[in-house]
């Protein structure tokens, strides 16, 4: 089937890497034609670069404009369309599905959520006055949503020195060979000065990698830089591809992730992590964080839930970082246990099985 994807970047790269990441699901697991329309094509471009040509040259990759100014070549109608995150459709576009003989299906990918509520509203119709049918599509971790992106993989396993990703190798030869590693990507409102402070407190050798622009976004060597001791290092990562940031994910003790991609990817990293929730006014990050967390702890210990939840709401690693060993285990096998829920293929196959 031919599917167009919509995507408008809103969070700079976690719309983008959801998107990017269906398409090549689409295309290289399930034999899609795939399209992706998107209002910033450098950060699309940037994320899907390193992936290997063969899988990249068989999704189309166009800028939003093209999906309806390109009067000579018009777009052929597709069988689906996907509204990543309830983006509007251009008008132009719509239009044009209004007077084609055979109408697709579009399908409004939904963000990611635990929450119970999702499982009754996944799959239901939304009708519309112009006819087109259109469905709500949840992804989740229950059987009866949409469920997970898992394309590709990660590894799992001690560092090979010949698998390093080129754009890392680097920084990486530069990375301390008895420290802990522990990756950051965040908000800005992240008490991090505080945090990364308490933690070198603690005496542990850990080396911190930093997201691209962190440090300048969150002025840690601005006016008043931070000063840490000698056992914690700081190291300002290079803008790596989706796939290097995975790999980077994998080879840490421990992540700081934020967003919806990379909430996913650090946990099929099999490893302890922090979720940054975007913050929302009215507190609903709050609830999908309770959300999530019900599910990831139910097995866990009591010192554990307390732990975790401590460490996700941004307490001092003072307050849980002994935990760290058990909670390398569960985040191990909450691995295993999402790879079980997925068996199905996840995300794309089920999106693939809804649209049959």
């Amino acid at each position: 089937m031919r599917w167009d994807i919509f995507c408008q970047i809103v969070d700079n790269y976690g719309d983008a890497g959801v998107c990017w990441r269906l398409a090549r699901s689409l295309s290289s697991l399930h034999g899609q034609e795939v399209r992706i329309f998107c209002d910033d094509l450098p950060t699309l471009n940037l994320l899907a670069s390193g992936v290997d040509p063969r899988i990249k040259e068989k999704i189309d990759i166009q800028p939003w404009e093209a999906s309806h100014e390109n009067v000579r070549h018009p777009v052929k109608v597709p069988d689906v369309v996907v509204e990543a995150f309830g983006c509007e459709l251009p008008e132009r576009y719509l239009t044009n599905l209004f007077i084609a003989p055979i109408k697709p299906i579009i399908i409004n990918l939904e963000y990611l959520s635990a929450e119970p509520w999702v499982s009754e509203f996944h799959g239901k119709a939304s009708p519309q006055s112009h006819g087109i049918p259109k469905y709500f599509f949840f992804p989740g971790f229950q059987d009866d949503v949409g469920g997970l992106l898992l394309d590709p993989i990660p590894p799992i396993g001690s560092l090979v020195e010949n698998q390093i990703p080129k754009d890392l190798q680097a920084l990486w030869s530069t990375l301390r060979p008895n420290a802990k590693r522990i990756s950051i990507f965040c908000y800005p409102g992240a008490p991090l000065r505080k945090w990364l402070s308490d933690l070198a407190a603690l005496g542990e050798n850990v080396d911190i990698l930093l997201a691209h622009g962190h440090a300048e976004q969150l002025n840690l060597y601005g006016e008043q830089p931070i000063e840490l001791p000698n056992n914690l290092k700081l190291f300002s990562m290079p803008f790596v591809s989706q796939d290097e940031y995975d790999w980077v994910l994998s080879q840490c003790d421990f992540n700081i992730v934020r967003g919806e991609d990379s909430f996913i990817r650090a946990q099929l990293a099999g490893k302890p992590f922090i979720w940054h929730i975007y913050p929302q006014e009215d507190r609903a990050h709050e609830v999908k964080l309770a959300a999530f967390l019900d599910l990831y702890l139910s097995d866990a210990s009591q010192d554990l839930k307390l732990a975790t939840i401590a460490a996700m709401t941004w307490a001092m690693p003072s307050d849980w970082f002994n935990s760290l060993q058990i909670w390398n285990k569960h985040a191990q096998a909450w691995r295993t246990h999402l790879l079980e829920k997925q068996g199905d293929g996840g995300l794309a196959a089920r999106l693939v099985r809804f649209i049959a």
